[in-house]
């Protein structure tokens, strides 16, 4: 059996479509896709009831959703669009305001894949950011690391020997991870197509043991899991739980409000000094890592502008590294969907201590970037959907081996 030495080159590009009544960003995000050569602009929409007729003719790979629009915005179209091709992921394109933020979480909770912060009209001629967020977001959320490679040009004569070339300097990185590589025309060779490794189950501690606290980790399609993790607990959780989101400030606030609203527990927005205390939910606030400080009397949240990890404020691994220092093996840590390898060192620290990791499977993440690099590197001591990670933390807490 013969196999294709690159994969990449078997597959089809994806389509992309772009439903906003902005011409300019509509014009702007076209002359983006028009330059990836994995990706192929499928179709235009200026408004929600335009588009559901075009997703249902088209059938694209990615939905980039504006929310405020003429005739039917983005929120009243969403379940639509959905119903119209199964399996679409749609990007919402959000602002950065607290209306902005109230409409993306909602739109996470009806079945948004994600979101990206729209730049405002100010930022539109310096949209570099928001170009590579955009394009690492689609691609990561159909399963596509990086562009494709370019392959050499044909050349049927022989060919000459030449000095490699010096590759261009990598590009800045996003708030999620490492960018996609972009492999200029001119580049001497395709980089190799990265292959996963395996993941193997980390062999589970004999015997139960006291939980006091459950640090989680997400990002990418996280809210949502969140939301569905939390409530598979019950309404007799008493173990505090501290959470990392990857999300901007404003975003996480919003958040705490609406998993306060959907859950038994309290559930707030972290602050500098907080006490750790039972039933209670703290979110790490957008643009703060949050750690816990081992005071002599209680435990305290710690909240910090340090510089970003992982390409990250908050990250998911400071928060895990201190709970491996402050409470030891008697914390349990649960890693979500998300995209890049955020938690992967924190759950090491926790391994290192003997502590219990458990992530979300490939299957039911929405990225499986996060959950699979700790998966990947044998850190993972149960791998299961959402409602088996739920069972499992609940058994933990009361002192059994799930």
């Amino acid at each position: 059996m013969s196999v294709n030495p690159n994969p990449a080159a078997s597959l089809r590009p994806l389509k992309i479509m772009i439903v906003d009544d902005s011409a300019v960003v509509r014009g702007l995000i076209s002359r983006w896709l028009e330059q990836e050569r994995d990706m192929v602009l499928a179709g235009l929409a200026i408004d929600g009831l335009k588009a559901i007729e075009k997703v249902r003719e088209i059938q694209p790979d990615v939905l980039i959703l504006d929310i405020e629009m003429p005739n039917m915005g983005g929120l009243e179209a969403l379940p639509k669009l959905l119903a119209a091709k199964p399996g679409l992921k749609v990007l919402m394109a959000s602002t950065l305001t607290t209306r902005g933020a109230n409409v993306t979480i909602r739109a996470l909770e009806l079945g948004a894949a994600d979101y990206i912060p729209k730049p405002d009209s100010t930022r539109i001629g310096g949209a570099d950011g928001f170009r590579t967020e955009l394009l690492t977001k689609i691609r990561a959320l159909c399963g596509r690391t990086r562009q494709w490679p370019v392959p050499p040009a044909p050349d049927a004569r022989a060919p000459e020997t030449k000095a490699p070339e010096a590759r261009p300097a990598p590009s800045a990185p996003t708030a999620h991870g490492p960018l996609p590589t972009h492999t200029p025309s001119h580049s001497v060779a395709p980089k190799p197509i990265h292959t996963p490794v395996a993941p193997t189950l980390r062999p589970r501690g004999i015997g139960p043991k006291r939980i006091d606290c459950l640090v989680v980790g997400a990002s990418t399609g996280g809210p949502p899991a969140l939301r569905a993790f939390l409530l598979g607990l019950g309404n007799d959780w008493k173990l505090p739980i501290l959470i990392v989101q990857h999300m901007p400030a404003t975003f996480t606030t919003i958040l705490a409000e609406h998993l306060d609203k959907a859950l038994p527990m309290k559930v707030q927005e972290a602050k500098d000094g907080m006490l750790i205390e039972s039933r209670n939910v703290y979110i790490a606030p957008g643009d703060w890592h949050m750690t816990i400080k081992n005071d002599p009397i209680c435990k305290q949240l710690k909240l910090d502008q340090g510089p970003q990890v992982n390409w990250c404020r908050p990250a998911v691994d400071p928060l895990f590294k201190s709970a491996a220092d402050v409470y030891g093996n008697h914390a349990l840590a649960v890693v979500l969907t998300g995209m890049g390898h955020d938690g992967r060192d924190g759950a090491q620290a926790l391994v290192n201590v003997n502590a219990s990791v458990m992530v979300q499977d490939e299957a039911t993440s929405v990225v499986w970037g996060m959950p699979g690099a700790v998966a990947e590197a044998g850190l993972a001591e149960i791998i299961k959907p959402i409602e088996g990670l739920s069972a499992a933390c609940r058994a933990f807490a009361r002192g059994e081996r799930p």
